[in-house]
C-alpha cells in the first residue's frame, strides 16, 4: 500500500493541536500598487465559498507546491464549550473581514468572532431557544453565517438551531435593533402555512444568502429515507430586507393551483405534499439580479406515489429574482426522482468561452456525479441534455417518469449505475463472489428504479448511492484556467421497498425498508447519510421490518460488501477536474489514504494496491497553483499515528504536492487568507472519537 510522507516535525506538530483552515474573500484582491518593500495586502472571504458565485477560489501563492510540507499550525480552537455536549459533526466554513474570523461553532450553534492571526475569541452570541431547538431536524453548527455592509453598517446574519434569522453587529456581536424583534427574525411565522413553533418540522444547516440588500432562506427537514407523514411542512423560499427583517417575497416550491407548475402535479397531489425545501447553500448574480436555488424532492425520498407527474419544483434548480421572488427560469435535473438526489450544493457562477464567445454560465455538481452546465440568465444549457428512456420499476402504486435529462457534456465523474465491471476485483476470488453476491439483488445503469424487496432479490443496487458522488461541500472553480474541481465518492446504496402495514412507522403503503444508508453500503467507509457516525463504525443492525418475513433466500439484505471488502472496486473517493472550456474531464485523482480496514484485510495481503481514497463528504479549495483538500476518515500510519493528512495537489496535473497531517478528518470546507504579509489556510476538522475543531495552518516564520 502507498503511504504518505510527513516529518516527524510536522506528526509531533500535528498531535499536540489541531487545525482551523481561513478564506480569502475576493472581493478584496484589487488592491493598490504597493511598495516593493510593503508586505502584501490582507485579503478577506466573505462568503460562506469565497464570493456569491460560490467558486472557493483565492489567487494566493504564498503557500505553494515547493513549501506546502513545511506548514505547522498557527493556532487551533476547540468548539467543546460552545453548548451543554461536545460536538463531532463540525461542517463550517468561517468568513473573514477585516481580521476577524465569524462562524458558528458548537452543540448549540453559538455565533462567534475570533482573531483570525491568534484565534482569540472576541465574542460569541447565543440564542436560548429550549426545546423548540431540541426538536429541530437540523441540530449543531451548521455550514456558516453571513455578512453584509452598506459601507457603513456591518452585520453579521445566521439562523438558529430552531429556525430563527439573527442580525449581529459584525464589531461587538450585538444584536441589532432594527432587524426584525430585537434582532431576530421567526423564520416558523409569516410562512404561508400555519406551523407549531416548538414541534415543526423545518430548520436550516445552511448560509442564508444575502445579495443586494435581500436575505434569502432555505428550508430544511428531518432527513431520512421513510417520511413519517405524507403532508410535511412545505420548504418554501423566502427574502427578507437585510435592514428591517421584513419578508418582502416568499417562492413556493411546490405550487399552489393557479401557479406555475401545478400542472406537473397529477391528481392535484400537490395540495397534501410537503418538504421540497432547499437545504442547501445558494449562489446569486448580483448584476442578473438573481438567486439560485438548489431544491430537495417533495416527501418521499425513494417512494413517489404522492406526487406522481414529474411534480416541479422537486429536484430543480430554480433562479428567482431577488427583489421579488419571482421565477425567472427553472431546469429540473430529475424528474419524479426516486433515488434522493436532491441538488445538494451551490451552483458555481463561471463565464467561460463558447464558441468563441464568452457565456455567463453556472456548473452545478450533483450526487448523480453529472456537473449540469447551463447558461445563467435563461437555464438554456451549454452542452446538450437530451432526454433519455430509462426503465420502470416493480413498486406497486408508483408513477415513473419515461424520460431523464442526460448531459452530452462534460462526462459523468463517477462510476454511475452498477454492472459486474464495476465489482471489487483486487483477486479473482473476490471477484467472482462479487458477481454470485449481485444475482441477490437488481443492478443496472444509472437511474434504474427502486424495486420491491424480496427472497432472492432485496432491492436496487444504486450508484451513485443516497449522499451521492458529490454532497453539500459541492466544488470550486479557477477562473484564470476554467477549470472545475469536485470531490465525489463511489459508495453504492441499496433500495429496497416493502410493504407497511403500521402506521405508526409511514403514513405510506411501502416503505424504503431495506437499509440503503452508505452506512450499510460499505462498512469499510462506515459513513451515514447526516454524516454524524464514526467514520470507522461498524454499521447498524437492519431495521425493523426491513426485509420480507420469512426471507432467507440470498445473502443478508443491506451489506454490500464482499468478506468485509467494498463491494465496489476503488477509488472510493476522487478529486475531478472539469475544463469548462471543453466540457471535458481534465483530470483525475484517488483522494484520501486507504482505510485500516483495507489495507491490512488478509486476503488482500502482499498484494501491492495503488491508494483507494476514501468516502465522505469534502469540499477542495483552489489557489493560484494548488488544489487543496482535506481526508475525510482516519488511517493508522507507519508510525502507528491515527489521523487525517490535508493534501494539495498541482491544479493543472492532479499530481499530489504536499501532504499534512491533521489529528481529525476535514468535516468543513477549508478557506484560505492573507494576514500582515502571511498566508494562512483554515479548515474545520473532527470525527470519531475526535471533538470539533478549528485549525489554521501557516508556514513557519516570526509571530
Amino acid at each position: 500500500m502507498t503511504a504518505a510522507v510527513f516529518t516527524r516535525r510536522q506528526l509531533l506538530a500535528g498531535t499536540a493541536a489541531s487545525a482551523l483552515v481561513l478564506a480569502i474573500d475576493p472581493a478584496a484582491l484589487a488592491a493598490p500598487m504597493q511598495d516593493a518593500d510593503a508586505p502584501a495586502p490582507d485579503t478577506e472571504w466573505r462568503s460562506y465559498a469565497a464570493d456569491k458565485a460560490n467558486t472557493r477560489y483565492s489567487p494566493l501563492d504564498q503557500i505553494n507546491a515547493e513549501n506546502f510540507n513545511d506548514l505547522e499550525i498557527a493556532w487551533s480552537v476547540k468548539t467543546d464549550v460552545f453548548g451543554a455536549r461536545k460536538e463531532y459533526q463540525f461542517e463550517p466554513t468561517p468568513l473573514l473581514v477585516k481580521g476577524k474570523l465569524f462562524l458558528p461553532a458548537g452543540s448549540r450553534r453559538d455565533c462567534v468572532a475570533l482573531d483570525a492571526a491568534t484565534g482569540e475569541l472576541l465574542w460569541m452570541h447565543r440564542v436560548d431557544e429550549g426545546q423548540r431547538a431540541l426538536n429541530s431536524p437540523r441540530q449543531l453548527s451548521g455550514h456558516g453565517v453571513s455578512y453584509w455592509t452598506d459601507g457603513t453598517v456591518e452585520r453579521i446574519l445566521y439562523v438558529t438551531i430552531g429556525y430563527q434569522l439573527v442580525s449581529l453587529d459584525a464589531n461587538t456581536g450585538i444584536p441589532d435593533p432594527a432587524f426584525g424583534t430585537n434582532g431576530i427574525v421567526d423564520l416558523k411565522k409569516d410562512f404561508d402555512q400555519e406551523l407549531d413553533l416548538e414541534t415543526a418540522d423545518v430548520g436550516l444547516h445552511a448560509t442564508p444568502m444575502v445579495a443586494r440588500d435581500t436575505v434569502v432562506v432555505g428550508a430544511a427537514h428531518t432527513a431520512g429515507d421513510v417520511p413519517a407523514v405524507r403532508k410535511n411542512v412545505k420548504g418554501y423560499i423566502r427574502g427578507f430586507d437585510v435592514r428591517t427583517g421584513k419578508r418582502k417575497w416568499i417562492f413556493h416550491t411546490i405550487p399552489r393551483k393557479g401557479e406555475f407548475g401545478y400542472e406537473t402535479w397529477l391528481n392535484g397531489d400537490a395540495d397534501e405534499a410537503g418538504n421540497a425545501g432547499a437545504w442547501a447553500e445558494m449562489s446569486a448574480d448580483e448584476e442578473l439580479g438573481l438567486v439560485y436555488v438548489p431544491v430537495e424532492l417533495p416527501t418521499g425520498d425513494e417512494m413517489g406515489m404522492f406526487r406522481r407527474g414529474n411534480a416541479l419544483f422537486g429536484e430543480s434548480l430554480v433562479a428567482l429574482d431577488l427583489e421579488t421572488g419571482r421565477r425567472r427560469w427553472h431546469y429540473q435535473m430529475v424528474h419524479h426522482g426516486l433515488w434522493d438526489r436532491d441538488i445538494p450544493c451551490a451552483p458555481i457562477l463561471c463565464d467561460i468561452p463558447v464558441n468563441g464567445r464568452t457565456v455567463k454560465a453556472l456548473a452545478q455538481p450533483t450526487k448523480q456525479a453529472f456537473l449540469y452546465v447551463l447558461n445563467r440568465e435563461t437555464g438554456e444549457p451549454i452542452w446538450p441534455i437530451p432526454e433519455r428512456k430509462v426503465a420502470r420499476g416493480d413498486v406497486p402504486g408508483e408513477w415513473y417518469s419515461p424520460t431523464q435529462p442526460v448531459p452530452s457534456k462534460p462526462p459523468a465523474y463517477d462510476v454511475q449505475g452498477v454492472t459486474e465491471n464495476d465489482l471489487i476485483d483486487f483477486t479473482p476470488e473476490l471477484r467472482a463472489k462479487a458477481v454470485e453476491f449481485v444475482k441477490s439483488y437488481t443492478i443496472g445503469p444509472l437511474f434504474t428504479p427502486p424495486t420491491v424487496s424480496k427472497p432472492g432479490r432485496w432491492g436496487t443496487i444504486s450508484a451513485p448511492g443516497i449522499q451521492g458522488g458529490t454532497n453539500w461541500p459541492g466544488g470550486c472553480y479557477d477562473p484564470e484556467t476554467h477549470m472545475v474541481y469536485v470531490y465525489s465518492k463511489t459508495q453504492p446504496s441499496l433500495i429496497g421497498i416493502v410493504p407497511n402495514d403500521d402506521p405508526k412507522v409511514s403514513e405510506f403503503p411501502q416503505v424504503h425498508g431495506v437499509a440503503g444508508r452508505e452506512a450499510r453500503a460499505m462498512p469499510a467507509m462506515g459513513a451515514s447519510r447526516a454524516g454524524m457516525r464514526n467514520m470507522e463504525a461498524p454499521p447498524a443492525s437492519p431495521p425493523a421490518g426491513g426485509a420480507p418475513a420469512g426471507a432467507s433466500k440470498g445473502p443478508p439484505p443491506g451489506f454490500l460488501a464482499v468478506d468485509g471488502l467494498p463491494l465496489l472496486k476503488p477509488p472510493y473517493g476522487r478529486i475531478t477536474a472539469i475544463d469548462l472550456s471543453k466540457g471535458d474531464l481534465a483530470w483525475q485523482v484517488a483522494h484520501g489514504e486507504t482505510p485500516d480496514n483495507v489495507r491490512n484485510h488478509p486476503k488482500l495481503k502482499g498484494l501491492k494496491i495503488p491508494r483507494t481514497g476514501r468516502a465522505g463528504n469534502l469540499g477542495p479549495l483552489v489557489t493560484k497553483t494548488l488544489v487543496i483538500c482535506g481526508e475525510a476518515g482516519f488511517y493508522t500510519n507507519e508510525y502507528g499515528i491515527r489521523g487525517a493528512m490535508l493534501r494539495a495537489y498541482d491544479k493543472a496535473t492532479g499530481e499530489e504536492k504536499g501532504a499534512v497531517y491533521m489529528t481529525a478528518p476535514q468535516s468543513g470546507s477549508p478557506m484560505t487568507y492573507r494576514l500582515k504579509g502571511r498566508q494562512y489556510i483554515v479548515v474545520a476538522t473532527g470525527g470519531g472519537n475526535a471533538s470539533a475543531e478549528l485549525v489554521a495552518y501557516r508556514l513557519p516564520g516570526a509571530a
